[in-house]
C-alpha cells in the first residue's frame, strides 16, 4: 500500500476556493463528508478570525444549498451543509479511493492524505485532473503494517528502547540496562535490536528510493 500527501489547488469557480482565498488566515477542516448523486454533504470546522463574516459568505454563496450552524465561538465554528460542487468527493468516488479526514483547506489549497494501492492512487490522480484540479505530491511512501515489518518480539524491544531512552542523545539507557529492564541476556537484546534496526533502516531507504525514482502520480 502507498500513502500520498497531495496538495490540491482548487478551481477559482468553486465556493471553498473563493471563500478561503477571501479569508486566507482561516483554515477549513472537512471532518466528515458524504457524496450524493449531484451534490455533497459535509461537516466543516472553520478556524480563524472573523468567523461571522465567513459564515455569511458561505450562506450567501450559490453553491451552498443549505447550511446549518452546529457550534460557534469568536475564532471557531462548525457547520453542516450541502454543496453542488464537492469536487474532492466526486474525484475520489469512482476509483474507490477514500479520502482520509480531516482535509484541511487554506487559501484555496486543500491538503489530502490518501492511502491505497498504486493503481488506485493513479486512478485518483486521473480523477483530479478530470475535474480540473491541479495538484502536487508533497510526500509519497510505501506503508506496511507493523506486523509485516517487525516480529512481535522486535516491536516490543524497539518500543522499550525508545521509552527507556536508548535512542536519546545523550543516551539515558545503555544496552546492558535495557537488557536488564527486559530481563533478557545482553547478547539477545543486542542481536534482536540489530535485526529490527536493519529492517527499519532498509525499509526507510527503500521508501526514499521509491519516492525519488518511481513517481507514482504525475500532473
Amino acid at each position: 500500500m502507498a500513502q500520498a500527501t497531495i496538495a490540491v489547488t482548487l478551481p477559482e469557480d468553486v465556493w471553498v476556493q473563493q471563500v478561503s482565498t477571501a479569508h486566507p488566515e482561516a483554515t477549513f477542516q472537512v471532518v466528515a463528508a458524504v457524496p450524493g448523486t449531484d451534490s455533497g454533504f459535509a461537516l466543516v470546522r472553520i478556524i480563524g478570525p472573523d468567523i461571522s463574516t465567513i459564515l455569511e459568505d458561505m450562506d450567501d454563496h450559490s453553491q451552498i444549498v443549505e447550511l446549518s450552524l452546529v457550534q460557534s465561538s469568536d475564532d471557531e465554528a462548525t457547520v453542516h451543509f450541502e454543496t453542488t460542487m464537492p469536487l474532492l468527493l466526486f474525484s475520489s468516488r469512482n476509483p474507490g479511493m477514500p479520502i482520509e479526514l480531516p482535509v484541511a483547506v487554506r487559501n484555496g489549497e486543500a491538503t489530502i492524505e490518501a492511502t491505497g494501492s498504486r493503481e488506485r492512487l493513479s486512478q485518483f490522480a486521473g480523477q483530479l485532473s478530470q475535474y480540473g484540479l491541479q495538484y502536487r505530491i508533497e510526500t509519497l511512501q510505501e506503508r506496511l503494517r507493523d506486523t509485516q515489518l517487525l516480529s512481535e518480539r522486535q516491536r516490543e524491544l524497539v518500543v522499550a528502547a525508545v521509552e527507556e531512552g536508548y535512542y536519546d542523545t545523550p543516551r539515558r539507557c545503555s544496552l546492558t540496562e535495557l537488557a536488564d529492564h527486559l530481563d533478557i541476556a545482553k547478547s539477545t537484546c543486542s542481536e534482536t535490536l540489530h535485526r529490527a534496526e536493519e529492517v527499519i533502516v532498509k525499509q526507510f531507504v527503500d521508501d526514499l528510493a521509491t519516492a525519488e525514482t518511481e513517481p507514482l502520480l504525475e500532473n
